[in-house]
């Protein structure tokens, strides 16, 4: 049997495993066929009870760049902070196990990376496919506007929106990714670390190109479990905007009193009583929630001084919220965020 040897790494692919045996085996093939060879990939099996770990132990036997390990703690942080230990390689990705990587994304990232080096996060787009049927349109919604923050390079803007760097989907320096704290113990895992590479101040270098195949499956962790059931993530993003771009001089206004607003209000609660609440729903105008008055939000003018958080879904609303917010000269990113 031949059996090929690892040189020395220049990226590590961490990747977790739990109960994998029907796709991990197109997965680490599509890392194989990579174009770009200097990579190890340290898989962690995250106590499997199918043929998750004799499949990549298979793969090791073969392949001495796949690395097996089993997980010392539990569930996807478990693996994924047991994997960090094992890291060789100066850079980092990330893998997931059911999805497929295409052969340049490795040799793309690592040459646009080496132009910039430390202090530098590379990034691109990514596209859903399903083994039957068709992609939702959520989904096809969501490739497309990842696709489009990293073209723009959008990506500390709209941060607040949705997680603008899949876990699967960044290149990062081992010493840039150690300094922020590698992987945490807390979910939404893949937000959680991109906002602290906001946080840290790391510039990103966006890709115009697709460099992760998403699998879509009824049983993904983000469908099944109660930590990405309420996906708009309130919790999270208002810790890291009080923690980044919070200005107490300034004070906070809501633009949006749907259901969306409202939580987004009641979670601001925990944090400050200074919210002003806009809407441009007329039959709420003057009404008081939460204590809050509502207010018509032609009110808003260029003068605003407080930080407006815009808890509006529709994609038409927004676009139309966004244009009336650039006519009084306020700055998205500085001035207003979307979080939804």
């Amino acid at each position: 049997m031949h059996i090929r040897a690892m040189s020395e790494p220049r990226i590590s692919i961490v990747m977790a495993a739990k109960d994998e045996g029907l796709y991990i085996q197109n997965c680490i093939e599509s890392t194989i066929q990579q174009t770009f060879e200097e990579w190890e990939l340290i898989v962690v099996d995250d106590h499997s009870t199918d043929n998750t770990a004799e499949i990549i132990n298979d793969f090791a036997h073969r392949d001495t760049r796949v690395r097996y390990f089993k997980s010392e703690g539990n569930r996807l942080n478990g693996a994924l902070l047991t994997a960090q230990k094992h890291i060789k390689a100066p850079l980092i990705n990330r893998m997931d196990a059911d999805d497929l990587m295409p052969d340049y994304k490795l040799n793309l990232m690592y040459h646009h990376w080496v132009k910039y080096g430390q202090r530098h996060v590379v990034a691109g787009g990514t596209q859903h496919f399903v083994d039957d049927g068709e992609v939702g349109d959520g989904f096809l919604r969501y490739d497309a506007w990842l696709n489009e923050v990293a073209r723009l390079n959008r990506h500390w803007v709209e941060i607040y929106r949705e997680c603008v760097i899949p876990s699967h989907c960044w290149l990062i320096h081992r010493d840039d990714f150690f300094k922020i704290g590698g992987f945490a113990d807390c979910y939404p895992e893949d937000y959680d670390l991109c906002f602290r590479f906001y946080k840290a101040g790391l510039k990103v270098i966006g890709l115009n190109k697709v460099l992760h195949y998403w699998r879509d499956t009824e049983t993904r962790i983000s469908r099944t479990w109660d930590e990405y059931k309420d996906n708009r993530y309130f919790e999270l993003k208002l810790k890291y905007f009080f923690e980044i771009d919070f200005d107490p001089k300034r004070g906070i206004a809501v633009w949006g009193a749907g259901k969306n607003g409202k939580d987004l209000v009641t979670q601001l609660l925990k944090r400050t009583h200074n919210i002003l609440w806009y809407t441009n729903n007329e039959r709420k105008v003057g009404k008081d929630i939460y204590g809050i008055r509502l207010r018509n939000s032609v009110e808003i003018d260029k003068n605003e001084s407080a930080q407006i958080l815009i808890a509006i879904s529709n994609p038409k609303e927004r676009e139309e919220v966004k244009v009336e917010l650039h006519r009084l000269e306020l700055i998205e990113g500085t001035d207003f965020w979307f979080f939804l």
